[in-house]
């Protein structure tokens, strides 16, 4: 019982304001309750209530019920709430609406990326390495040709086949290459 008496000498030191906000706090969680129809959002409510409250005490008019002022800010933060979620929702919608949705299924890209990986293998030596130093590894063409001990011309003619090959295979056209110096076989 000494908890209980200790309660009570704390409350009597209390500004008669702060007791009167301590017994209105069952009703507005009640209310808050009500309201948000669940009990973490309601416990939100009536934190932001009395934070508002505090922030606006210059408003309060001593000759109206604090219940009343408390219970009518409690209110309209519920409902400005819930308008703001509603307008993020309704942009987020909009902005959902706007995006391409659709992609390609991941199968056929994983096929298709096969097909260029099997096509880039069934190259010459040469041109696929070529391709894999300038395309992949990012060498400048000075770069890869003195790696492969090569003249420069002859690294950017193996690029250019490669590169023709893949373009090749990626519009289904059959490869024609010219043949410098010959004749184009028919």
């Amino acid at each position: 019982m000494q908890g209980t008496g200790l309660r009570l000498r704390i409350l009597s030191d209390m500004p008669k304001r702060t007791r009167e906000i301590l017994d209105l706090l069952p009703r507005l969680r009640r209310y808050a309750i009500v309201l948000a129809r669940d009990e973490s959002a309601a416990e939100d409510l009536v934190q932001e209530t009395f934070l508002r409250a505090e922030e606006r005490r210059s408003s309060f008019d001593a000759k109206r019920p604090l219940r009343g002022w408390l219970m009518s800010i409690l209110h309209n933060i519920f409902v400005d709430t819930g308008r703001a979620a509603r307008a993020r929702e309704g942009r987020e919608a909009a902005y959902a609406s706007l995006l391409d949705t659709s992609m390609p299924a991941p199968q056929e890209m994983s096929v298709h990326l096969a097909q260029v990986r099997a096509a880039f293998f069934r190259m010459p030596e040469d041109q696929r390495e070529a391709l894999h130093l300038i395309a992949v590894e990012e060498m400048s063409y000075a770069e890869a040709a003195a790696l492969l001990h090569i003249p420069q011309g002859t690294l950017m003619a193996r690029v250019s086949r490669a590169r023709a090959a893949l373009r090749a295979f990626e519009n289904d056209e059959p490869l024609r290459l010219r043949i410098v110096g010959g004749k184009d076989a028919d």
